[in-house]
């Protein structure tokens, strides 16, 4: 028998992108994985399992009891969006220590996060519900144009498109409608003023109501209107950590957040923070891979630790730069090649990771009519010692690498 603390993880989540945060888990700890289908990837990482209807609270209820009789549970954590309420009522049920079912339900609606961050001060975005395309209008007439339209409960930028005539309201609603009838909690749509800045998340690890800022993620945007995310980097240097720090602790703080790993989204307006949302889990498109390149810090084990009833060790082991970058076709259609130069990637220790998601023959479909799932061919990662450094070099792969798609009659 191991003598390593056992912790419940729900829904592993995709290899690609969250295989990392199970590996640094395992590292530390015996695995047993709540999971919708059959492991495979996951195998060498987990010591026991369940497969369930992961949406069905009935069948997590009862697959989560089933290990919770073989196993003696240590902790309960999930880096999957769309589980964080469920793993609230499941650790509950159980009796581990979890951030509320209230507070997880607050995160995941920006309605009720904005009302809380009002509540408590932390500057943020006006925001007002919109159940028809009506109340879109008269919302836009009062918070202004430009305006931003989104799901009220979704994520990855889904449904989030900027409005900056009054014409182009009647399809922005429809494409926000789109994107949050897709949401299992909430299909409502909000009207936000525009936040005009650029945008950057704060990596957040909160132990017994101390909250730590440990990395920045400089975000880059795809073309308006449209929010989507492009690359992200991290700088351990970033010397902007100490200026968004209080105001990420405080949005943590007013959702009622004591223990736990955040994602924290802001603008700086006029050189200021405003904030978009909190995420309370950690940051996806790899960022927690880019913040353990850059500092050291493993986000995984953290919030495995803090679910464990232990303190997080968040020492700075390095001090870097690294840079995520995704890889779009320049217009929607079938992937016909995918290339990266191969005497190039093997003499370039700096290029970290050439990831393809989808194969040739696949449709890729850009924006409005797609999202970042139906977009990115792939993605890839290079480190260097500043953020000038690392922004040079993606642009010196950039040219390295091809997708290339045929338009699609």
């Amino acid at each position: 028998m191991s003598a390593r603390p056992l912790v419940l993880v729900v829904s592993a989540g995709d290899e690609t992108y969250r295989g990392y945060c199970l590996e640094q888990v395992a590292a530390a700890y015996d695995v047993v994985l709540l999971t919708g289908t059959e492991p495979a990837w996951e195998k060498p990482f987990i010591v026991d399992h369940a497969v369930v209807d992961l949406s069905d609270p009935a069948a997590l209820l009862a697959g989560g009891r089933a290990l919770a009789e073989r196993h003696d549970l240590a902790g309960m954590v999930t880096w999957d969006e769309w589980y964080l309420v469920p793993t609230a009522h499941l650790a509950r049920a159980l009796g581990l220590p979890s951030p509320s079912v209230e507070v997880m339900r607050a995160c995941r609606n920006k309605a009720t996060a904005r009302t809380l961050f009002a509540r408590h001060g932390v500057p943020s975005a006006a925001s007002m519900r919109a159940r028809t395309l009506l109340e879109a209008g008269l919302a836009t007439m009062t918070l202004g144009l430009p305006a931003v339209i989104k799901p009220a409960a979704f994520a990855g930028s889904i449904g989030v498109i900027r409005v900056d005539e009054p014409e182009e309201l009647p399809a922005a609603f429809a494409f926000a409608s789109a994107g949050a009838s897709r949401s299992r909690e909430d299909t409502g749509v909000l009207v936000e003023e525009y936040l005009d800045g650029p945008e950057v998340s704060v990596e957040c690890v909160t132990h017994r109501g101390v909250t730590t800022a440990v990395a920045v993620t400089r975000k880059h945007l795809g073309p308006a209107p449209y929010f989507d995310e492009t690359g992200h980097t991290v700088d351990a240097a970033d010397p902007l950590l100490p200026q968004v720090a209080p105001v990420a602790a405080a949005a943590v703080k007013a959702l009622g957040i004591t223990d736990g790993v955040e994602h924290v989204e802001l603008r700086l307006v006029d050189g200021r923070p405003r904030l978009i949302e909190v995420n309370a889990r950690i940051g996806g498109d790899m960022i927690g891979h880019l913040v353990r390149l850059a500092t050291g810090i493993d986000l995984p084990r953290a919030a495995a630790d803090i679910a464990c009833g232990r303190a997080p060790d968040l020492t700075p082991t390095c001090s870097a730069a690294a840079g995520i970058r995704m890889l779009y076709p320049d217009a929607s259609g079938t992937l016909t090649a995918r290339h990266v130069n191969q005497p190039f990637a093997a003499h370039t220790p700096w290029l970290r990771q050439v990831q393809w998601i989808r194969e040739i023959g696949d449709q890729l479909v850009l924006p409005p009519e797609g999202d970042l799932f139906t977009a990115r061919a792939g993605f890839y990662i290079v480190t260097g010692r500043t953020t000038d450094e690392v922004t040079e070099r993606l642009d010196t792969a950039a040219d390295e690498i091809t997708v290339t798609t045929r338009a699609d009659r």
